[in-house]
């Protein structure tokens, strides 16, 4: 089938090689134009457009749809068919309306749970035991259309957001090669999400990343391991030049009570509001590499009693 391709991070990667690689004919592939990135900060392309490049795919990076040119444009590919995983700019009812069979989205969650922006961070957080990846027809409301395919991946004890990202990638990948196949045989059949269990993966907020430790020790570990490896939690303590900010990039819920934030051991337990939780991997801001808790305890010189904020 004749294909346009549109997505822009590393999640979509797996899902386009997948395409090409069996056989579709990629009139284009759409993502989102370079940004500023790195020490230089020189213009890096997005990690499908660096795909596309060397696949020998023709590449566009529009910085809107919603004008007539990019509808014609878009018209011009002739495509059978647009397949969107995780493209970050919303689809006008014209480019919807374009492809002979429509617009395929490949989401991360099971929907109607977790539909937006952040459904992959939102699951970990929210405790959730499995979460999954589907194949859905796009309308003009957000994940609101009908789904025909998915798969379903369990969230272990513990799994960090950035886990469950990439245990999602080729799933997704193989549930979007057999959604084309299906589609090119005029088999694949959708069914409408139903209308109880919707909940919304609202975006991830700079405001949410700061640790409440005032919260139980569960849901600060869920926290934790929902914002790793991005945007990443973290919490600010003296070192001994000041106040800095550290990142916790995973935790685990463990025993002990005191006042919220206090650290109680040198194994890095850490009090919360109830319970308490286990730092488990942390990273100095500015600098490259990550420690465990005690190592990094030993390193900064953090003793029981100290307070973290």
């Amino acid at each position: 089938m004749r294909v346009v391709f549109m997505g822009t991070p590393d999640f979509a990667v797996p899902t386009l090689a997948r395409v090409a690689r069996d056989g579709h004919a990629i009139a284009a592939v759409y993502t989102r134009a370079p940004a500023r990135a790195g020490r230089g900060m020189g213009l890096r392309p997005s990690p499908v457009h660096a795909l596309a490049d060397s696949l020998g795919l023709p590449v566009l990076t529009p910085a809107t749809l919603r004008t007539p040119e990019a509808a014609e444009t878009f018209a011009s590919h002739g495509a059978d068919v647009a397949v969107v995983v995780a493209y970050g700019m919303l689809l006008p009812q014209a480019i919807l309306d374009l492809p002979r069979h429509g617009c395929l989205n490949l989401h991360g969650s099971l929907l109607p749970r977790w539909r937006g922006a952040a459904p992959i961070q939102r699951a970990v957080m929210a405790g959730d035991t499995a979460s999954g990846v589907g194949v859905m027809r796009m309308e003009a409301g957000l994940d609101t259309g009908p789904v025909a395919l998915e798969a379903r991946v369990p969230i272990s004890s513990g799994m960090t957001a950035g886990e469950l990202h990439d245990a999602l990638m080729p799933a997704g990948a193989e549930l979007m090669g057999r959604a084309l196949a299906e589609l090119e045989r005029g088999t694949l059949a959708f069914t409408p999400q139903a209308e109880a269990g919707v909940v919304y993966a609202h975006k991830i907020g700079n405001a949410e990343a700061r640790i409440d430790w005032s919260r139980s020790g569960p849901e600060v570990a869920r926290h934790v391991n929902g914002l790793s490896p991005f945007p990443g939690a973290f919490f600010e303590v003296d070192l001994g030049k000041g106040t800095e900010r550290v990142k916790l990039l995973r935790a685990e819920a463990a025993e002990g009570s005191g006042v919220p934030g206090t650290l109680l051991d040198a194994d890095g337990t850490v009090a919360c509001g109830t319970g308490a939780v286990r730092l488990l991997d942390l990273r100095r801001a500015g600098k490259g590499g990550s420690l465990g808790g005690p190592e990094f305890l030993r390193g900064a010189r953090l003793v029981p009693g100290a307070r973290l904020s």
